[in-house]
């Protein structure tokens, strides 16, 4: 890229079709998430078992990374999102219907596997087009977007509660998801030139993962522990808010307030990440969620879950765009979708994970002790990151034309 079509570029230029559909996909995920748990105690299930049913969003999200990459690649950014809406739709539709927990699951699973193409394609995208010196604040500000849509998401949910009971958080989700895909119909595909690139027919799975391996089991283990506890911040809330007697209107209110801190600050962490480097953000990311939740099991009201919440907001938020701007600093030009979809593998196994450690250990020491056991996973993933983000220039030179 020359310097003059670096310094012309302007994110403003490619926002409708960039971040709008991640907005409104954040907005459908923020009335979800909320009422996840909630609804599987509903429909029978013990503390334990409805945040494994909350990891089933990772795991959903997990078996489809690779498949996305090779969707996003052959049929095109615009047709892919609209089949993801769709999956989507279907599958809140289901937790819509009183079917019991196994239908429930399975519409969580679906929501999971549409999530991914949502991720993924936008990455590529911004990868591809943006400037490198631009490339941190153009993926924070893509997950930045999908963190305004979280943050109202929970406030729509609660006011919808309110009105037709939990139901209606899902009917709230339904609608966002339709909006994204028609979002994704009306807006042309992004990349318009698909001229294949001499050798990404031989950029396999399996050649990725030989020669990125020592990548994936260094770097990629902190992406892992990251995206655990993230993952498992998303169901602390609602979960400890039900233990403690909270009802599942102030837990979206909870939820949706933390999210005001989260939406708040993308941009300017995605500004320290180019201006300093990844480590600046990566690190405070991890052990800020990680006090945070070792202090939940203190609270014992809404106010102090709220300034828990509030905390752990923060420490989510500062670090928008760190999985994907890592991902993109390390993933060739040569197979990017390829790779980028393996970078979610880790991101979305760390997902799965986390809940899943969390009900492990709430199942043996009860649900406080599960949430101390996971604020420790956060300092795991701050060590991680300090060991293994590797120190390079955050203002890779420009070749002049």
């Amino acid at each position: 890229m020359s310097t003059t079509a670096s310094d012309d570029f302007s994110l403003r230029r490619i926002a409708l079709g960039a971040f709008g559909p991640s907005v409104l996909y954040g907005f459908s995920q923020g009335a979800l998430l909320p009422v996840v748990a909630v609804s599987a105690i509903d429909r029978g299930a013990s503390e334990a078992l409805a945040s494994l049913i909350v990891s089933v969003l990772g795991l959903g999200s997990l078996v489809t990374n690779i498949p996305s990459g090779v969707i996003a690649t052959k049929f095109g950014e615009r047709r892919a999102m609209i089949g993801a809406s769709v999956l989507s739709a279907i599958g809140l539709a289901l937790c819509l219907l009183p079917l019991g927990l196994v239908v429930f699951t399975l519409g969580i699973a679906l929501v999971g596997a549409a999530s991914s193409v949502f991720i993924l394609a936008r990455q590529s995208y911004l990868t591809q087009v943006v400037p490198a010196h631009m490339r941190a604040r153009a993926l924070s500000t893509l997950g930045g977007s999908t963190r305004i849509g979280t943050f109202l998401g929970p406030f729509v949910a609660a006011g919808a509660i309110g009105l037709w009971g939990i139901d209606g958080a899902y009917t709230v989700a339904l609608v966002t998801i339709v909006g994204a895909g028609f979002i994704a119909y009306v807006v042309p595909d992004l990349v318009e030139d698909r001229t294949p690139i001499p050798g990404a027919a031989k950029a396999t799975t399996i050649g990725m993962l030989q020669r990125y391996w020592k990548l994936f089991l260094t770097l990629g283990i902190g992406i892992l522990l990251l995206s655990a506890i993230r993952s498992t911040r998303q169901v602390v809330i609602p979960l400890w808010a039900v233990h403690i007697g909270l009802s599942a209107t102030e837990s979206s209110i909870i939820y949706g307030i933390a999210g005001v801190v989260d939406a708040a600050i993308f941009y300017p962490a995605g500004f320290v990440m180019d201006r300093y480097g990844r480590k600046w953000i990566a690190i405070p990311c991890c052990l800020t969620m990680g006090v945070a939740m070792v202090l939940m099991p203190l609270t014992h009201g809404f106010v102090l879950l709220t300034l828990v919440s509030v905390l752990m907001g923060f420490g989510n938020g500062i670090g928008s765009g760190i999985v994907q701007t890592l991902g993109s600093d390390m993933s060739p030009a040569v197979g990017r979708p390829t790779f980028l979809g393996l970078w979610r593998e880790l991101s979305d196994g760390g997902a799965f994970v986390g809940p899943a450690i969390l009900s492990l250990f709430t199942g043996i020491i009860g649900l406080a002790g599960g949430i101390v056991v996971s604020g420790f996973v956060g300092f795991a993933g701050a060590a991680a990151m300090a060991r293994w983000i590797p120190k390079r220039d955050p203002h890779p030179k420009v070749t002049r034309s």
